[in-house]
């Protein structure tokens, strides 16, 4: 009886430190994903299973989330074009059309409980998105790498993003 008390507390003890590797890692508190993420891929999976990059091959972006419970983040196509008037309001149809099209921001606020992040959307460039809880599923998280799926995204079908912790440049 004594042995199996004792396999019980080492057991509880290594689940309460984390050391127990049962799979990737769930982000338990906000803490866990505050600072700067940078996104690496953000895939849009179809009902036939099929992936597509929403936002091009080598899309640009960041997320930031702050240590009490606000985020902002900012993803776009690399290859957005200049507008030839070199003016954001006289931007032609087919300018505006290509950067709604590749590009969207939000912010608000978020919380994490386990595998689940919920995001209140304060503002966001997708204007139905104004005021609403959206929910992200996190499917990994680690300190360099953060993944999610988002099972409602702007697009339509399901979302997979990918996202690398930021580090600080090197000053010389």
């Amino acid at each position: 009886m004594k042995r199996r008390t004792a396999l019980a507390l080492s057991t509880m003890a290594l689940l309460s430190f984390g050391l127990v590797l049962a799979g990737p890692a769930v982000a338990q508190t906000a803490t866990d994903l505050a600072g700067t993420w940078t996104l690496v891929s953000n895939d849009t999976v179809r009902p036939d299973g099929s992936r597509v990059p929403t936002l091009g091959a080598n899309p640009k972006g960041a997320i930031i989330f702050t240590n009490d419970g606000r985020f902002l983040y900012l993803l776009s196509r690399a290859d957005l074009p200049k507008f030839a008037s070199n003016n954001r309001t006289t931007g032609t149809a087919e300018e505006n059309k290509a950067v709604v099209q590749g590009s969207i921001s939000t912010l608000g606020t978020y919380s994490v409980a386990n595998k689940d992040l919920a995001l209140k959307v304060e503002f966001s460039t997708f204007p139905n998105w104004i005021g609403t809880a959206q929910k992200r599923t996190i499917t990994a998280i680690s300190k360099e790498e953060l993944k999610w799926t988002n099972p409602n995204a702007s697009g339509g079908g399901v979302a997979e993003l990918v996202f690398t912790r930021a580090r600080a440049p090197v000053v010389n």
